[in-house]
Protein backbone atom coordinates (compact mmCIF):
# COMPACT_ATOMS: atom_id res chain seq x y z
CA UNK A 1 0.00 0.00 0.00
CA UNK A 2 1.43 3.74 -1.02
CA UNK A 3 1.44 5.15 2.54
CA UNK A 4 3.95 6.65 4.53
CA UNK A 5 3.38 7.40 8.02
CA UNK A 6 5.06 9.40 10.81
CA UNK A 7 3.93 10.57 14.10
CA UNK A 8 4.83 13.51 15.61
CA UNK A 9 4.12 15.10 19.15
CA UNK A 10 4.78 18.18 20.74
CA UNK A 11 6.22 19.15 24.26
CA UNK A 12 3.88 19.69 27.00
CA UNK A 13 4.66 20.79 30.66
CA UNK A 14 4.28 18.24 33.58
CA UNK A 15 0.72 19.97 34.85
CA UNK A 16 -0.64 19.63 31.41
CA UNK A 17 -2.34 16.14 29.76
CA UNK A 18 -0.34 14.75 27.09
CA UNK A 19 -0.71 16.43 23.41
CA UNK A 20 -2.74 13.90 20.62
CA UNK A 21 -0.34 11.35 18.63
CA UNK A 22 -0.60 12.91 15.28
CA UNK A 23 -0.74 10.87 12.12
CA UNK A 24 0.99 12.40 8.68
CA UNK A 25 -0.18 10.66 5.90
CA UNK A 26 1.15 10.59 2.01
CA UNK A 27 -2.00 9.38 0.37
CA UNK A 28 -1.24 8.30 -3.21
CA UNK A 29 -2.91 7.08 -6.04
CA UNK A 30 -1.86 4.50 -8.68
CA UNK A 31 -2.16 5.17 -12.24
CA UNK A 32 -3.51 1.65 -14.04
CA UNK A 33 -0.97 0.25 -15.53
CA UNK A 34 0.25 -3.71 -16.77
CA UNK A 35 4.02 -4.00 -16.87
CA UNK A 36 4.77 -7.82 -18.72
CA UNK A 37 8.46 -8.69 -18.65
CA UNK A 38 9.44 -11.38 -21.44
CA UNK A 39 8.21 -14.49 -19.46
CA UNK A 40 4.66 -12.69 -18.86
CA UNK A 41 4.94 -11.73 -22.39
CA UNK A 42 5.26 -15.04 -24.03
CA UNK A 43 2.63 -16.80 -21.28
CA UNK A 44 0.29 -14.15 -23.17
CA UNK A 45 1.10 -14.44 -26.70
CA UNK A 46 0.93 -18.36 -26.16
CA UNK A 47 -2.78 -17.95 -24.39
CA UNK A 48 -3.85 -16.28 -27.66
CA UNK A 49 -3.03 -18.34 -30.21
CA UNK A 50 -4.06 -21.20 -28.61
CA UNK A 51 -7.37 -19.15 -27.79
CA UNK A 52 -7.81 -18.50 -31.45
CA UNK A 53 -8.08 -22.31 -32.12
CA UNK A 54 -9.95 -24.15 -28.97
CA UNK A 55 -12.06 -21.36 -27.84
CA UNK A 56 -15.28 -20.10 -29.24
CA UNK A 57 -14.34 -16.49 -31.08
CA UNK A 58 -17.48 -14.45 -29.04
CA UNK A 59 -15.82 -16.00 -25.74
CA UNK A 60 -12.16 -15.20 -26.50
CA UNK A 61 -13.03 -11.57 -27.66
CA UNK A 62 -15.23 -11.36 -24.31
CA UNK A 63 -12.18 -12.43 -22.56
CA UNK A 64 -9.66 -9.88 -24.02
CA UNK A 65 -12.06 -6.87 -23.29
CA UNK A 66 -13.19 -8.15 -19.71
CA UNK A 67 -9.75 -8.77 -18.32
CA UNK A 68 -8.46 -5.51 -18.13
CA UNK A 69 -11.73 -3.70 -17.38
CA UNK A 70 -11.29 -5.77 -14.15
CA UNK A 71 -8.22 -4.76 -13.58
CA UNK A 72 -8.97 -1.44 -13.76
CA UNK A 73 -11.92 -1.31 -11.35
CA UNK A 74 -9.42 -3.32 -8.96
CA UNK A 75 -7.16 -0.34 -9.47
CA UNK A 76 -9.90 2.17 -8.97
CA UNK A 77 -11.01 0.40 -5.85
CA UNK A 78 -7.45 -0.18 -4.02
CA UNK A 79 -7.70 4.18 -4.79
CA UNK A 80 -10.57 4.37 -3.00
CA UNK A 81 -9.01 2.53 -0.03
CA UNK A 82 -6.12 4.24 0.45
CA UNK A 83 -7.58 7.19 0.37
CA UNK A 84 -8.70 6.51 3.97
CA UNK A 85 -11.33 6.49 6.53
CA UNK A 86 -14.33 8.73 5.64
CA UNK A 87 -18.05 9.20 4.98
CA UNK A 88 -18.15 5.66 2.94
CA UNK A 89 -17.28 2.40 4.19
CA UNK A 90 -14.20 1.03 2.66
CA UNK A 91 -15.95 -1.79 1.18
CA UNK A 92 -17.34 -2.98 -2.24
CA UNK A 93 -20.80 -1.93 -1.53
CA UNK A 94 -19.48 1.26 -0.77
CA UNK A 95 -17.74 1.66 -3.61
CA UNK A 96 -20.31 0.94 -6.34
CA UNK A 97 -22.14 3.40 -4.26
CA UNK A 98 -19.47 5.97 -5.28
CA UNK A 99 -19.05 4.96 -8.53
CA UNK A 100 -22.69 5.70 -9.42
CA UNK A 101 -22.52 9.24 -7.62
CA UNK A 102 -19.84 9.64 -9.92
CA UNK A 103 -22.16 10.18 -13.39
CA UNK A 104 -23.51 13.05 -11.98
CA UNK A 105 -20.33 14.63 -10.24
CA UNK A 106 -19.71 18.74 -10.79
CA UNK A 107 -17.77 19.68 -13.96
CA UNK A 108 -16.69 22.17 -12.50
CA UNK A 109 -15.82 22.52 -8.98
CA UNK A 110 -14.56 26.05 -8.96
CA UNK A 111 -17.60 28.25 -10.19
CA UNK A 112 -19.92 28.88 -7.63
CA UNK A 113 -23.25 28.10 -7.31
CA UNK A 114 -26.07 30.47 -8.09
CA UNK A 115 -27.47 32.05 -4.74
CA UNK A 116 -31.13 30.91 -3.54
CA UNK A 117 -33.02 34.33 -3.02
CA UNK A 118 -34.86 33.14 -0.21
CA UNK A 119 -32.33 31.54 1.44
CA UNK A 120 -31.47 33.17 4.91
CA UNK A 121 -28.41 34.62 5.18
CA UNK A 122 -29.13 36.73 2.11
CA UNK A 123 -24.97 37.41 1.56
CA UNK A 124 -21.91 36.68 2.74
CA UNK A 125 -19.51 38.00 5.06
CA UNK A 126 -15.98 37.23 3.74
CA UNK A 127 -16.48 40.73 0.99
CA UNK A 128 -16.50 42.88 4.23
CA UNK A 129 -12.86 42.01 4.99
CA UNK A 130 -11.67 40.18 0.99
CA UNK A 131 -9.30 37.21 1.43
CA UNK A 132 -5.78 37.63 0.24
CA UNK A 133 -5.12 34.93 -2.61
CA UNK A 134 -3.30 31.63 -1.59
CA UNK A 135 0.66 31.61 -2.33
CA UNK A 136 1.30 28.77 -4.55
CA UNK A 137 -0.60 26.44 -6.88
CA UNK A 138 -3.66 24.58 -5.64
CA UNK A 139 -3.24 21.18 -4.31
CA UNK A 140 -3.89 17.94 -6.51
CA UNK A 141 -7.37 16.37 -4.89
CA UNK A 142 -8.75 13.00 -5.45
CA UNK A 143 -11.92 11.34 -4.41
CA UNK A 144 -15.46 11.96 -3.31
CA UNK A 145 -16.15 10.33 0.13
CA UNK A 146 -13.64 10.47 1.41
CA UNK A 147 -12.54 13.36 -0.76
CA UNK A 148 -8.68 13.97 0.11
CA UNK A 149 -5.53 16.21 -0.83
CA UNK A 150 -2.54 14.50 -2.51
CA UNK A 151 0.10 16.78 -1.81
CA UNK A 152 0.64 20.06 0.07
CA UNK A 153 -0.83 18.46 3.78
CA UNK A 154 -1.42 20.82 6.51
CA UNK A 155 1.13 21.12 9.18
CA UNK A 156 0.58 19.66 12.90
CA UNK A 157 1.01 23.01 14.40
CA UNK A 158 -1.47 24.42 12.46
CA UNK A 159 -3.70 21.94 12.76
CA UNK A 160 -3.53 22.26 16.65
CA UNK A 161 -3.99 25.52 16.40
CA UNK A 162 -7.08 25.43 14.62
CA UNK A 163 -8.67 22.58 16.89
CA UNK A 164 -7.72 24.43 20.05
CA UNK A 165 -9.18 27.69 18.58
CA UNK A 166 -12.32 25.89 17.85
CA UNK A 167 -12.34 23.92 21.52
CA UNK A 168 -12.16 27.39 23.04
CA UNK A 169 -14.79 29.71 21.42
CA UNK A 170 -16.85 25.96 23.09
CA UNK A 171 -15.92 26.58 26.12
CA UNK A 172 -17.14 30.32 25.87
CA UNK A 173 -19.99 29.53 24.48
CA UNK A 174 -21.34 26.17 25.16
CA UNK A 175 -25.00 26.87 25.07
CA UNK A 176 -24.48 28.06 20.86
CA UNK A 177 -21.17 25.28 19.71
CA UNK A 178 -19.99 21.74 20.48
CA UNK A 179 -17.40 19.72 19.46
CA UNK A 180 -17.76 16.09 18.65
CA UNK A 181 -16.62 13.29 15.31
CA UNK A 182 -17.73 14.45 11.96
CA UNK A 183 -21.73 12.70 11.34
CA UNK A 184 -20.55 13.65 7.67
CA UNK A 185 -16.97 11.71 7.81
CA UNK A 186 -17.81 9.33 10.83
CA UNK A 187 -14.21 10.45 11.20
CA UNK A 188 -12.32 13.42 12.45
CA UNK A 189 -12.98 16.20 14.82
CA UNK A 190 -16.03 18.97 14.02
CA UNK A 191 -17.60 21.59 15.20
CA UNK A 192 -21.54 21.37 15.39
CA UNK A 193 -24.06 24.27 16.15
CA UNK A 194 -26.76 23.63 18.75
CA UNK A 195 -29.46 25.99 17.08
CA UNK A 196 -28.66 25.74 13.15
CA UNK A 197 -30.48 28.09 10.69
CA UNK A 198 -29.28 26.01 7.65
CA UNK A 199 -29.03 21.94 8.84
CA UNK A 200 -26.37 19.59 7.58
CA UNK A 201 -25.33 16.94 9.33
CA UNK A 202 -26.68 17.87 12.91
CA UNK A 203 -25.70 20.85 12.83
CA UNK A 204 -22.52 20.36 11.93
CA UNK A 205 -20.76 23.60 10.78
CA UNK A 206 -17.37 21.66 9.37
CA UNK A 207 -14.73 19.31 10.21
CA UNK A 208 -11.00 18.55 9.97
CA UNK A 209 -9.44 15.16 8.19
CA UNK A 210 -6.75 13.98 10.50
CA UNK A 211 -4.90 12.57 7.31
CA UNK A 212 -4.11 15.14 5.44
CA UNK A 213 -5.58 18.19 7.28
CA UNK A 214 -7.94 19.80 4.85
CA UNK A 215 -11.51 20.40 5.92
CA UNK A 216 -14.96 20.80 4.62
CA UNK A 217 -17.97 22.99 5.50
CA UNK A 218 -20.67 24.59 4.01
CA UNK A 219 -20.80 28.58 3.12
CA UNK A 220 -22.48 31.19 1.82
CA UNK A 221 -22.48 31.13 -2.34
CA UNK A 222 -20.99 34.31 -2.26
CA UNK A 223 -18.45 33.43 0.40
CA UNK A 224 -17.92 30.55 -2.06
CA UNK A 225 -16.84 32.41 -4.56
CA UNK A 226 -14.77 34.71 -3.27
CA UNK A 227 -13.01 31.31 -1.54
CA UNK A 228 -13.06 29.86 -5.17
CA UNK A 229 -11.49 33.31 -6.66
CA UNK A 230 -8.56 33.27 -4.13
CA UNK A 231 -7.50 29.85 -4.12
CA UNK A 232 -8.58 28.54 -0.64
CA UNK A 233 -10.28 25.69 -1.57
CA UNK A 234 -13.17 24.13 -4.01
CA UNK A 235 -15.99 22.81 -3.99
CA UNK A 236 -17.54 19.07 -3.44
CA UNK A 237 -17.74 17.14 -6.54
CA UNK A 238 -21.04 15.90 -5.87
CA UNK A 239 -22.34 18.85 -4.53
CA UNK A 240 -24.94 19.19 -7.24
CA UNK A 241 -28.47 19.79 -7.62
CA UNK A 242 -30.47 17.69 -10.27
CA UNK A 243 -32.90 15.15 -10.42
CA UNK A 244 -30.49 12.93 -8.41
CA UNK A 245 -30.10 13.78 -5.07
CA UNK A 246 -26.70 14.48 -3.74
CA UNK A 247 -25.81 13.59 -0.02
CA UNK A 248 -24.51 16.99 0.48
CA UNK A 249 -25.83 20.61 -0.33
CA UNK A 250 -24.63 22.74 -3.24
CA UNK A 251 -22.91 24.78 -0.99
CA UNK A 252 -20.70 22.03 0.70
CA UNK A 253 -16.86 22.84 0.15
CA UNK A 254 -13.11 21.66 0.51
CA UNK A 255 -10.89 24.15 2.67
CA UNK A 256 -6.96 22.96 1.54
CA UNK A 257 -5.18 22.58 4.56
CA UNK A 258 -3.48 25.10 6.36
CA UNK A 259 0.14 24.99 5.84
CA UNK A 260 1.99 28.08 8.25
CA UNK A 261 0.37 30.50 10.59
CA UNK A 262 -0.26 32.54 7.67
CA UNK A 263 -2.64 30.09 6.42
CA UNK A 264 -4.11 29.40 9.71
CA UNK A 265 -5.29 33.00 10.00
CA UNK A 266 -7.14 33.01 6.68
CA UNK A 267 -9.06 29.29 7.35
CA UNK A 268 -10.41 31.07 10.43
CA UNK A 269 -11.92 33.53 8.84
CA UNK A 270 -13.34 30.77 6.15
CA UNK A 271 -14.39 29.11 9.37
CA UNK A 272 -16.08 32.28 10.50
CA UNK A 273 -18.13 32.55 7.50
CA UNK A 274 -19.32 28.85 8.09
CA UNK A 275 -20.25 29.70 11.22
CA UNK A 276 -22.15 32.65 9.52
CA UNK A 277 -24.19 30.81 7.14
CA UNK A 278 -24.83 27.42 9.84
CA UNK A 279 -26.31 30.43 12.23
CA UNK A 280 -26.71 33.81 10.84
CA UNK A 281 -24.31 34.81 13.50
CA UNK A 282 -21.28 36.49 13.20
CA UNK A 283 -18.82 34.61 15.79
CA UNK A 284 -15.16 34.80 15.68
CA UNK A 285 -12.69 32.20 16.27
CA UNK A 286 -10.19 33.31 19.15
CA UNK A 287 -7.28 32.50 17.89
CA UNK A 288 -4.31 33.24 20.57
CA UNK A 289 -1.16 35.11 19.92
CA UNK A 290 1.78 32.68 18.70
CA UNK A 291 4.67 32.19 20.60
Amino acid sequence: MSLTVSTETQKVSAHEEPDRVAVNMVIRQDPFNITLDASALLAVAVCLVTGMHFVERLVLEFMIIFVPIILLIRNDYLNFLKLGPGGTPPTPSGYARLTWYRLFTLRDPFSPPPPNPTQQPSAGILSKRPLPYRPGPRPNVAGLAPQRQLNQPGSLHAYNRLRSAIETLTARMPQKFVTATSCLEKHGFALFSRHPLNVCGNGEVCHIHTSDRSMHMNLHPDDIKEVLEKGWGQRHPMAWKGWIQSPVPTTFCMIYAPRDESDVRIVAKIIEAAIWYTTAEQVEIPLTQDH
